[in-house]
């Protein structure tokens, strides 16, 4: 049995747990500089106690930035197994994270099956489940009824938590008084504030934040500060609202760090490139470095259809500028529930925004990959090209597609393929195109 509850105590108290061991060897760093890092709250290992088949991985300052991949069961598309192949997709194409977001009949079942078959930390966002669980419509739960949704999703495994404790009558005050061009977007942010002005109570999980600690601690679940007040568009960006929550998340993050529960703050959201860096500084300061979570941001509204495009390049900015975890973005994003294809292109697009960015930052290791590519492309070594790939199975589907005549080149320059003429004559051999008179 342990003598700690979660990992931010053990590293607090010197001690290297098992998953710090493995997250250090993951990342190329000192066991000990790992500790202390989850020791200040500047790394969070999301590992809840019962979920036995993760594979743990560290999340903030000096590791690489991870992904997360959203799915799960709504009303208008309720196909269990579709949503259990989105899960394997996730966990072939290298996602860190998968986050339930089912809002659709009983779905710990689903739910459940996740946790038992991923190595992926599985995060969820109680505040959707509530009315499905409860079986109660939004007027009538209580602010017991949510904290037994997050003791429910304890229980069951759940690593990390969106919880939207940071919405309280100050931070709708500053929302209200600020008018907004697209309001709130954040469906968990919606439905609080809903529950809010319904009843004339405060946000039962700001209100009752102690006793959610107190849950997410038994099981060493991480609570991810959830941004209800996150810009929807870029015009509303960095504004009063975002702002206030954000103070407050800062206040909310040190309240848990004290009961030894490791943070996480989740960030925008739409907003136009210049402004990101500057928000990132931001909320390292104002939430005292703890790891940064953000969707996207979008750096323009006009792409439905390419959202996985522009919240890739928001994302690569974040993540070079100090963000640490980016929630993917499919195709589909403000249009239907992403479809298979839609997951994958969500996958890749991130994947690309986070590894670009690790180079940036100077992540060890990072260009290793990249390295090996470029040796692998003056060989004009195509096999090795492929398994370096991210994925690999559409390097190869498109070279294959369109054959060169020539396998030591491909097929838009043929015999002019820049790296070959230069390997050629570097190797002593004659250059010639003209082979017939």
């Amino acid at each position: 049995m342990n003598q700690y509850k979660t990992q931010m105590e053990a590293a607090k108290s010197g001690i290297l747990t098992p998953e710090m061991k493995t997250v250090a060897k993951k990342e190329s760093i000192s066991p000990d500089k790992l500790r202390e890092g989850v020791a200040s709250g500047a790394i969070a290992i999301p590992c809840n106690i019962r979920h036995a088949s993760i594979s743990p991985e560290g999340i903030g300052m000096g590791l690489k930035t991870k992904i997360n991949v959203n799915l799960g069961i709504s009303g208008d598309c309720k196909n269990y197994d579709i949503e259990m192949q989105k899960v394997d997709l996730a966990i072939k194409y290298g996602a860190e994270a998968i986050m339930d977001l089912s809002n659709y009949g009983k779905t710990n079942t689903f739910r459940k099956e996740l946790i038992k078959k991923s190595p992926a930390m599985i995060g969820t966002v109680p505040m959707y489940d509530a009315i499905g669980y409860l079986e109660k419509d939004l007027l009538d739960i209580t602010a017991k009824d949510f904290l037994r949704v997050v003791t429910a999703h304890a229980e069951e495994g759940v690593d990390f938590m969106t919880i939207h404790a940071g919405i309280n009558r100050r931070a709708v005050e500053a929302f209200r008084r600020d008018k907004r061009r697209m309001n709130i977007v954040s469906r968990g942010g919606s439905l609080l504030f809903a529950w809010m002005m319904m009843t004339g109570n405060e946000n039962p999980f700001y209100e009752y934040y102690d006793e959610v600690l107190e849950i997410l601690r038994e099981y060493d679940v991480t609570i991810s500060l959830g941004d209800a007040l996150r810009p929807g568009c870029i015009d509303d960006s960095t504004d009063a609202g975002q702002i206030s929550e954000l103070i407050e998340l800062g206040n909310l993050t040190l309240r848990a760090w004290e009961k030894d529960v490791q943070v996480m703050v989740e960030g925008p959201g739409h907003m136009a490139m210049n402004e990101i860096e500057a928000n990132m500084k931001l909320q390292k300061r104002l939430c005292h470095n703890a790891p940064f979570y953000v969707l996207g941001p979008l750096v323009t509204d006009i792409a439905p259809g390419y959202d996985h495009i522009t919240s890739a390049i928001g994302g690569a900015i974040a993540a070079a500028s100090g963000a640490d975890f980016l929630c993917y973005v499919t195709p589909a994003e403000h249009l239907r529930l992403p479809d298979l294809n839609d997951v994958k292109e969500g996958i890749m697009a991130s994947r690309i925004a986070a590894h670009a960015a690790d180079i940036a930052k100077g992540i060890p290791n990072a260009r290793e990959h990249d390295n090996a590519m470029s040796d692998a492309r003056r060989n004009v070594d195509w096999d090795a090209m492929f398994d370096l790939a991210l994925d690999k199975e559409k390097a190869r589907e498109y070279y294959e597609s369109a054959p060169p005549s020539d396998r030591h080149t491909c097929s838009m320059c043929g015999k002019m393929c820049a790296v070959r003429t230069t390997k050629m004559i570097l190797e002593g051999e004659k250059v010639e195109f003209c082979t017939e008179k």
